[in-house]
């Protein structure tokens, strides 16, 4: 991850920046001093924003829509300017997760249907052919970037496949959520980002009313809402919402937990020794590597814990710093693989929880069991080369293994 030359933070709980290379590469102190010091940490960084750092401020502020509404945006970072005569970015959002009631229902009901559990299992056969592929390409060669080899490459190509984009724009599509995501503190960049998913998508809806095919855009495009069909800006929304979400933040929480099995081999061992222990595990590699930090923005004033929060603020809803709690979770800094009490919110709370974690989990089930099954014996190669990314999603970006 790029830095941006910014002053440095004297005051975490008065002036976090969530961008911040110190943060990014190890946010767990920072939130223990927050928790400790302040009701609710503030900064003027980025716009401004506040960050509820415990368990119960941040599920209690997720599932309170009407003082903390969704509708008005959940990016960490403020919206981008409108240039005179530029037609709107992402018009409608990117709904659900962008959407109150009622296009927070309906949109949400147009993609449960392809998350179901019936649905994942399905794709639970190619992502499983996709993770032996692409382990056949470094298997035999002694080392391989766990996260740029391996785990980023699953998630986008399992989106393509449920929305019917040619596998080939992997690559591509993992640029521009790069762009969007990591890359969010620069206006030009994250601008292009988000110009080229929205422009790559009406065209493929444009093809889709032509040319329909078994995919999740032709689903979106061919279906009625109240007797009319879904306008096209709800479409790209909801369409580019399943490519920026649903890549990052899965290929971030596979790249932590393969991080993780690489330093510690105690629990790589023992999951190899003890594969039915991998959903209890991957449970707990969710609660402690949680990449999302979504964002609310208040739309009226409210005084919360003694925090007199405006009308325009930005709400940071930190639920990996919520799955720290130690008010919560006993030794909440330790991965315990075989933690049988977790009520872990890696996916939110509320109406707006992740629509899609059943294919979130399957996608990071069958990474791990994959990569154990060819490769069981396997560490860092050096702990300095890892990097890792931040922001609206935590996660690796290069681990460098080696193995026999």
């Amino acid at each position: 991850m790029v830095d941006v030359d910014r002053a440095p933070v004297q005051d975490w709980t008065a002036d976090y920046d969530i961008f911040d290379l110190g943060y990014v590469n190890d946010p767990y102190g920072i939130w223990a001093e927050m928790r400790a010091q302040c009701p609710i940490a503030r900064t003027d960084r980025w716009g401004g924003s506040w960050m509820p750092v415990t368990y119960e401020q941040v599920t209690a502020m997720a599932r309170d829509i009407d003082s903390f509404p969704s509708g008005n945006g959940v990016a960490v970072v403020p919206p981008l300017q409108q240039e005179d005569g530029q037609a709107p970015l992402l018009a409608n959002g990117l709904p659900p997760i962008s959407a109150d009631p009622p296009v927070h229902t309906w949109s949400r009901r147009l993609i449960l249907p392809s998350m179901a559990p019936r649905r994942v299992e399905e794709y639970e056969v190619m992502t499983r052919e996709l993770c032996r592929h692409l382990l056949d390409g470094f298997a035999d060669a002694g080392r391989a970037d766990a996260a740029a080899d391996y785990a980023q490459q699953i998630p986008v190509r399992v989106i393509a496949h449920l929305l019917g984009i040619p596998p080939e724009m992997s690559d591509t599509f993992t640029g521009w959520v790069r762009d969007v995501l990591e890359f969010a503190y620069d206006a030009d960049r994250r601008r292009g980002g988000i110009v080229a998913i929205a422009t790559y998508l009406r065209e493929q809806i444009a093809d889709r009313r032509q040319n329909p095919k078994g995919d999740l855009l032709t689903e979106l495009v061919h279906t009625e809402i109240a007797g009319e069909p879904v306008d096209e800006s709800y479409i790209i929304g909801i369409a580019a919402l399943l490519l920026i979400a649903g890549i990052d933040t899965t290929w971030s929480a596979i790249g932590s937990s393969l991080w993780h099995l690489a330093s510690h081999p105690d629990d790589r061992r023992r999951l190899v020794a003890e594969p039915e222990l991998l959903p209890t595990a991957v449970e707990e590699f969710l609660r402690a590597y949680s990449p999302v930090t979504m964002a609310r923005v208040l739309d009226h004033d409210v005084e919360y814990h003694g925090c007199p929060m405006k009308s325009g603020d930005r709400i940071l809803m930190n639920f990996p710093a919520a799955n720290r709690d130690p008010s919560v979770f006993d030794n909440p800094d330790e991965v315990v693989i075989d933690r049988q009490h977790n009520r872990h919110v890696a996916f939110g709370a509320g109406i707006h929880r992740c629509a899609g974690s059943n294919l979130a989990r399957m996608e990071l089930r069958v990474a791990i069991e994959e990569w154990l099954a060819r490769i069981p014996e396997f560490e860092l190669e050096d702990p300095q080369l890892v990097t890792w990314a931040g922001g609206q999603v935590r996660g690796p970006r290069n681990i460098p293994v080696v193995f026999d």
